[in-house]
């Protein structure tokens, strides 16, 4: 996997996943290794970069709001999701982008 995402070109949707880590490490890497398997698997998925320090911050892109939708309730993704609300992170938001441009070198 690139470290910065092939789109097409716009428009496409980016969802941006901030967060701020517990401590708790137990399973973290591998449930988060499995969810970009995962979604790399699903309809309108384009692609995903992420980053790790004191803040992290994943964006991944989908073709549209529905892919999006569908995904977010994916019973696996549900999954993850409960239980970095209850034990890995402290603070997260997610965010949801209409890209209208790219450019880059």
């Amino acid at each position: 996997m690139a470290l910065i995402a092939t789109t097409p070109e716009p428009p496409y949707y980016a969802v941006i996943f901030t967060s701020v880590r517990t401590g708790i490490e137990d399973g973290y890497d591998d449930m988060a290794e499995r969810m970009v398997e995962l979604a790399m698997q699903q309809p309108g998925f384009l692609g995903v970069e992420s980053a790790r320090n004191e803040v992290g911050v994943t964006v991944s892109y989908w073709s549209d709001l529905a892919s999006i939708k569908a995904w977010k309730a994916h019973a696996e993704h549900k999954e993850a999701q409960r239980l970095g609300h209850q034990q890995w992170y402290q603070h997260f938001k997610t965010r949801i982008a209409k890209v209208e441009r790219d450019y880059g070198i």
